[in-house]
């Protein structure tokens, strides 16, 4: 890795980074011209939260208490000139919403993993405080078979001791190991002290000039 790369990520982060649009569906997607990372998660995993905490902003991304809240792909601008971009997901697993929704989240993912070219990687978020659930490993396994590789990334860390999220973190670390698109490298994170986010910042510049 460039020596030089945590700076330009932190230089790049702090810049201007404004919200692009949100897409219901394939068609609306924006054209396919600079490098995209996506983030997904369950439903109240703290997405948001990450998000904001990355992009040094409060606001950025929408913080919401209703599980399911964001059913759209929603892509913000990183940089001027546009460096890379960042894909929020829909948060998923949630158990309040209908099938028909479900059945719509799963189709407009799935086809937007396999048809996206640009897209270099994907952060898949996981609460510390649970460790991976089945949803997760449903995600995973689609990423996988779409061939997107991906980061697991423990959020909340601040939110257990460090002696479980050591435990989580490795156990976690040795179930990935399974997946072939999971990145060997996992993060573990905290939007509220920051424990992770800078070396998350260069981790995504450096998958988004692959």
């Amino acid at each position: 890795m460039d020596e030089n790369l945590p700076e330009v990520a932190r230089k790049l982060f702090a810049g201007p980074i404004e919200f692009l649009k949100s897409a219901p569906g394939l068609q609306f997607l924006p054209d396919p011209t600079v490098p995209e990372i996506a983030f997904a998660g369950r439903s109240n995993v703290g997405k948001s939260s990450l998000l904001n905490a990355l992009t040094n902003r409060h606001k950025l991304a929408r913080t919401s208490n209703t599980p399911g809240r964001t059913q759209e792909l929603n892509f913000f601008n990183v940089g001027q000139p546009i460096v890379l971009r960042l894909v929020d997901m829909p948060g998923y697993g949630f158990a309040e919403a209908p099938k028909d929704m479900v059945k719509r989240w799963r189709f407009l993912i799935n086809d937007f993993l396999r048809g996206r070219q640009v897209l270099k990687r994907a952060l898949v978020l996981v609460d510390s405080r649970h460790g991976l659930k089945d949803v997760d490993r449903d995600v995973m396994s689609m990423l996988d078979a779409a061939a997107v590789s991906y980061h697991i990334v423990l959020t909340k860390g601040d939110k257990i001791k460090p002696s479980k999220l050591e435990a989580t973190f490795e156990a976690t670390r040795l179930e990935a190991a399974k997946y072939p698109a999971a990145h060997p490298i996992l993060f573990a994170t905290s939007s509220e002290t920051g424990a992770g986010i800078a070396e998350l910042r260069t981790t995504v510049l450096e998958a988004a000039r692959l």
